[in-house]
Order: structure tokens, then C-alpha cells, then sequence
């Protein structure tokens, strides 16, 4: 692709290579009455993407959202679209995870959302934060090495 077209910006995330792990089809259902993808699903997308993400890096099913940063919309998706969601790690703490995410459209390559921060917690049965032990990015493969 030539970078010079006006059309294709890289965000400060792909930058610095933002791993995307879920694709999602903007479908009828999704839409608001604005005909484009509705805020509130994305954002469900997303919550669940996170959640996932951080049950298999803590290797504990009990994880919480805690905070999310402010929520930049910065363009739509609309019917047909095929977008990305994309995690990283922003940092480790004791009993929690701390996360970014950016959400861009396939087709356009334009980013539809930033969230700079978004802190998943651990906890033990009674609800409060655990210690997880963790304190770096494994990958499922490495594990299988060990």
C-alpha cells in the first residue's frame, strides 16, 4: 500500500503494533437509528474482548472491569463493515491487569475507537482483588512449551 495516499494514517497504537485478536461483522442488529454501528455494542465487544484477554494472561477465570479511560468515538462503522479489535498491555500491576484498545474498520483502515486504559482485576471468591502473580505478556504457546 502507498503510504503517501491521504487515506491511510497509522494511529499512535499501530504504531506500536497493536495486536488485534477479534473481527467482528457489523450486522443489521447492531445498528443504531443512525444506520451506523451502535456505541453500546462496540463497547460490549470490546468489555468482553478485554475480559478475555485478561483470563488468559492472569490464567484465573475470576477477573473484573474496573475502569475504563475516556472512550474516544472517532469515526462509524456502518452495515457490512468489518472491524478489529485490537489489546495491549499497558502495564502489570499486583492484582491487576492494565489494558489499551483500539478498534478500527478493515475495509477503510480508519480507527473507529481509542480507550487508552482499561484496568481488568482479579478477585478471589469473595469478590475483593487477589494477588495474580503475573508480570508479563505470555502467549498460549509458550505455555505449552514448559
Amino acid at each position: 500500500m502507498d503510504t503517501s495516499d491521504t487515506k491511510y494514517k497509522k494511529s499512535k497504537f499501530e504504531l506500536k503494533k497493536m495486536r488485534f485478536h477479534t473481527i467482528k461483522w457489523v450486522k443489521p442488529e447492531d445498528l443504531n437509528p443512525n444506520s451506523t454501528l451502535f456505541g453500546g455494542r462496540l463497547l460490549a465487544w470490546i468489555d468482553e474482548e478485554i475480559a478475555l484477554y485478561a483470563i488468559i494472561q492472569l490464567e484465573s477465570p475470576r477477573i473484573v472491569t474496573k475502569h475504563m479511560s475516556e472512550i474516544n468515538f472517532r469515526n462509524s462503522a456502518k452495515q457490512g463493515d468489518i472491524i478489529e479489535i485490537g489489546i495491549d498491555v499497558v502495564k502489570f500491576g499486583n492484582t491487576s491487569l492494565t489494558l489499551k484498545c483500539e478498534v478500527r474498520n478493515m475495509m477503510s483502515q480508519e480507527t473507529i475507537i481509542t480507550i487508552d486504559t482499561i484496568t481488568m482485576v482479579s478477585v478471589g471468591q469473595n469478590g475483593k482483588p487477589q494477588a495474580h502473580g503475573k508480570t508479563k505478556i505470555e502467549f498460549i504457546v509458550d505455555r505449552l512449551k514448559k
